[in-house]
């Protein structure tokens, strides 16, 4: 019987196919006295040999997908496997106690993953922790006769179903098998949801339940348009799904038309539209969907992807690529946004009860300057290859600000006193995500080149609601008449000097909330890339006198979300 469960549509497209259960096994087992020592030994020997191969097979598969310098990482674990030290510690447990290999295996090297997390002033062996207790799993997984889930190694079509789906569980995701993920938890702008829309994976979240309702292997068919989940569909029901995926298959080839086109409204104002990307692979999604330009260039990548503090020269080499390959169209590139829910196991954050309200982005730079300037030293390195503009993320005062900047012409002057050839005309902007800069965004205009507006982090902190938590999901509302009028306030703060204003946040790709912000008057959308040609589409039917109309009537007139949402129904229809 089909069960049939409801979620947050957060990427376009319609799926079928056997679900593959991404949740953690059962590794528990039993403390043993075993009288055969060398079975065990014989039993240790064999779940290494079959680990070590798993490593293998996965180091070389990451190597063909994201390079060399990724694959890496799984360098250490095969260390970790063939270390004498570790192993002779094990089999000695094994034989000095009269004990199972599992026991032995999780005593010796908890015992060695203590010691490793006890080294605070020593990053690197404070990652090896970490690289033995991903390797311990593993080898305890074989020794049990459990199966490790693996995205990395799926071989036919499926639809990954999780509690959740972390940054490098996505980045692991091949389009060519997996047709489409759902999970339990998030929202619109969780990092898997974001994720999903730059893979163009479709995909349903924030369900709640449905790990608890599919087993490995079952059909289910998910729409990510609505956000429906159909569990063992029936025939008819799968026959349902594949008319709908046709018909938004003929929808996407409408929009395909618009890729060469220029974004202008139906009154013929230009709209620039523009795409969020992580690395400089996104660039081919921004590119192959009409991208006018990069409005957010995610730098943190390049952090969470290192083992440490990416150089000078392999910032330089990233942020290049993207400058080339944008070959003369903007390029707004964010700097470190780490915090929050962004960790570096390189780099000590303090325990925080509110770490989003804490240590992070812009802050951490001023206060690691030393690790700001190289980035700043990268960037400007590289804006003799294109049309780049910098922006400071999480901007709450404009002292910040002001130091922020002080910092980049230093270091400007710095290389051009070394005869490092720097582009004279770049634009400096910030982030506006918290509401004191949205506020006071007429003394920021003064100083600042340009806006870019993050309604992810601007929503949340302004309804105190934390986006990823479901008992408050509610309070995530991008159409809110308070949000309205922040944003109202920062675009007309903005022209006043001069200056434009763009929004790199979700809402910029939101198809109930453009009509809106084109009426506010927003000169810059960015968004996913997947989500350009459906919003220049969109753009097409909107004559900007009209929606200007719209914007004042729902700042004006109505008084919560759901009458905006109306009232854009009625102007759009």
């Amino acid at each position: 019987m089909t069960k049939q469960l409801k979620g947050i549509a957060v990427s376009d497209g319609i799926a079928v196919a056997k679900a593959y259960l991404l949740v953690e096994p059962d590794l528990s087992f039993e403390k043993l006295t075993i009288s055969d020592v060398d079975h065990e030994i014989a039993r240790l020997s064999e779940a290494l040999g079959h680990a070590t191969g798993e490593l293998q097979l996965i180091r070389d598969k990451a190597a063909k997908s994201l390079g060399e310098e990724e694959a890496q990482v799984f360098d250490a674990h095969l260390m970790v496997l063939s270390d004498p030290e570790l192993i002779g510690a094990i089999e000695s447990n094994i034989k000095d106690n009269n004990v199972n290999a599992e026991s032995a295996l999780k005593e010796v090297t908890d015992m060695f993953v203590g010691m490793f997390e006890g080294m605070v002033d020593n990053p690197y062996m404070q990652e090896r922790a970490a690289d033995i207790r991903d390797v311990t799993k593993r080898v305890m997984s074989h020794l049990l006769g459990v199966k490790l889930p693996d995205l990395s190694m799926i071989d036919e079509e499926v639809i990954v179903v999780a509690e959740d789906l972390t940054p490098s569980d996505t980045a692991q995701l091949d389009r060519k098998f997996v047709k489409a993920f759902v999970t339990n938890i998030g929202g619109r702008t969780s990092h898997s949801a974001i994720m999903a829309r730059s893979l163009e994976i479709p995909a349903v979240v924030g369900t709640q339940e449905v790990t608890a309702h599919v087993t490995e292997g079952e059909m289910i068919a998910v729409d990510g348009i609505e956000g429906d989940v159909l569990v063992n569909p029936t025939s008819e029901e799968v026959a349902n799904f594949e008319v709908k995926a046709k018909d938004f298959a003929a929808l996407k080839a409408e929009w395909d038309k618009l890729k060469n086109a220029q974004t202008v409204t139906a009154d013929g104002k230009h709209i620039e539209l523009a795409g969020n990307i992580g690395t400089p692979k996104d660039l081919e999604g921004v590119n192959g969907h009409g991208g006018e330009a990069v409005g957010l260039y995610r730098t943190e990548f390049l952090y969470m992807d290192s083992p440490d503090f990416p150089s000078e020269d392999d910032q330089f080499e990233a942020y290049k690529a993207v400058l080339e390959g944008m070959e003369g169209k903007p390029v707004v590139v964010r700097t470190m946004d780490i915090g929050g829910d962004k960790e570096l196991p390189y780099l000590k954050f303090p325990e925080e009860m509110n770490p989003f309200l804490g240590y992070r982005a812009i802050r951490i730079c001023l206060a690691e300057d030393e690790m700001f300037r190289t980035q700043l030293r990268a960037l400007l390195r590289a804006s003799v290859y294109g049309n780049l503009r910098i922006m400071f993320p999480m901007i709450a005062t404009l002292g910040e600000f002001r130091e922020a900047k002080a910092l980049l012409l230093e270091e400007k002057a710095k290389l051009i006193a070394e005869g490092i050839e720097v582009k004279d005309d770049i634009q400096v902007g910030i982030m506006i995500e918290i509401p004191a800069a949205a506020v006071i965004a007429d003394r920021f205009a003064k100083e600042v080149d340009f806006f870019s507006i993050g309604t992810n982090d601007l929503i949340q902190y302004t309804m105190a609601a934390d986006r990823m938590n479901e008992r408050v999901s509610y309070l995530y509302q991008p159409y809110n008449p308070a949000i309205l009028r922040l944003v109202k306030n920062v675009i007309d703060s903005a022209h006043a000097e001069g200056k434009w204003a763009g929004m790199c946040g979700e809402m910029a790709g939101d198809q109930t909330a453009v009509p809106l912000l084109v009426g506010l008057g927003l000169d810059e959308f960015s968004m996913s890339a997947t989500s350009i040609l459906r919003t220049r589409s969109l753009m097409k039917r909107l004559d900007t006198t009209r929606m200007a109309e719209l914007a004042n009537k729902a700042i004006t007139e109505c008084d919560t979300a759901e009458e905006v949402v109306a009232l854009v129904n009625e102007y759009t229809k």
